[in-house]
């Protein structure tokens, strides 16, 4: 079967190259509603994405003999699954790759944003030294709410419990494990968000939860409350998010993740393909790099030797399964 990597970065490449079947192919670019697939992929029978390829069916329809998505990610809401299941293809993904990594890395811009450290460096680079502007708040016996207690909301909680903070949990399945380790107080969204000092996000992005953070959320959040998104940028209604920072009804922001986030990270990407919503979004999101509230990071949660080694080696090993005519790791389409 032919085999199509999309999204390659130069060390998975070094990775895959070592590891991959012969006739498979490397490609540096993602897919995008505007790409046109170049003559040497169209008979791929597998494609392998990540998440800064959006699949569409006008993407998928250049793919005749399609048959199998191997994502390298856990989310897949950049794929057209109705498409998919009309036509037969199957949607693999790469599971509990960066469960410590990206909680890790929400801890990072949790404490970022909370004491201060880009703000304080960006002001002593530039000789502007006020002790009053760069006082910040401690961890030690606050309240952190988390939203999604799948793998890596459990490692956050992990990590928040020996910080000895407080941890409040909004998740759909309650595990009496969490509630035993870590002392996770299971809730419902609006206590949560009444009641957290800091909210991190791991929920994936489903048609049920878009915008679940929007401007009536915010207004029941503290005004000295930090959110951190380390899940997909459409959790939150981001011209929502950005006029509760401007008008002082929550303190600060970390954000792995944003919405069009793509027009943002691809320097090529196409001006003229940016409808209404995209470029209003654009706009808010340059608006938001203003802030001195905010810190911003180019979805890179994941982005560890170990998390990227962890990804290609399940990748590999649902491509390799499916030849063999087995499948795991399937989305329920």
């Amino acid at each position: 079967m032919k085999v199509v990597y999309f999204d390659v970065e130069s060390i998975e490449s070094e990775f895959l190259s070592k590891k991959i079947l012969k006739d498979s192919l490397l490609e540096q670019k993602p897919l995008h509603e505007y790409t046109k697939v170049k003559p040497e992929y169209a008979d791929a029978e597998i494609i392998s994405v990540f998440t800064t390829s959006r699949v569409s069916g006008k993407v998928l329809e250049q793919f005749p003999n399609l048959k199998l998505i191997a994502l390298r990610s856990v989310g897949f809401n950049h794929i057209d699954l109705e498409y998919c299941k009309t036509h037969n293809i199957i949607v693999e993904t790469s599971p509990n790759y960066g469960n410590i990594t990206v909680a890790e890395f929400a801890l990072a811009l949790l404490l970022d944003t909370a004491r201060k450290v880009t703000y304080s460096y960006n002001e002593y680079k530039n000789a502007r030294i006020e002790p009053k502007s760069l006082i910040g708040v401690e961890l030690f016996g606050k309240t952190v709410g988390i939203i999604g207690l799948g793998a890596i909301g459990a490692e956050f909680a992990r990590i928040a419990h020996g910080l000895s903070m407080k941890v409040l949990a909004f998740d759909k399945f309650e595990k009496e494990e969490m509630k035993t380790k870590y002392n996770v107080e299971y809730t419902d969204f609006n206590t949560l968000l009444e009641n957290s000092d800091f909210i991190s996000i791991h929920a994936p992005l489903t048609k049920d939860n878009y915008h679940m953070l929007n401007a009536e959320g915010f207004k029941k959040m503290k005004n000295t409350a930090i959110i951190i998104n380390t899940g997909r940028g459409e959790l939150i209604d981001t011209q929502a998010l950005y006029t509760a920072l401007q008008d002082g009804e929550i303190a600060g922001a970390g954000l792995d993740v944003l919405e069009s986030e793509e027009t943002m990270t691809e320097t090529d990407y196409p001006i003229g393909r940016l409808d209404k919503t995209t470029l209003e979004r654009t706009v808010i999101n340059s608006r938001l790099f203003q802030l001195d509230n905010v810190i911003i990071t180019p979805h890179t949660a994941y982005n560890t030797k170990e998390a990227v080694q962890r990804i290609l080696n399940t990748t590999i090993e649902n491509i390799n399964a499916f030849m063999e005519g087995r499948i795991q790791n399937a989305v329920k389409l």
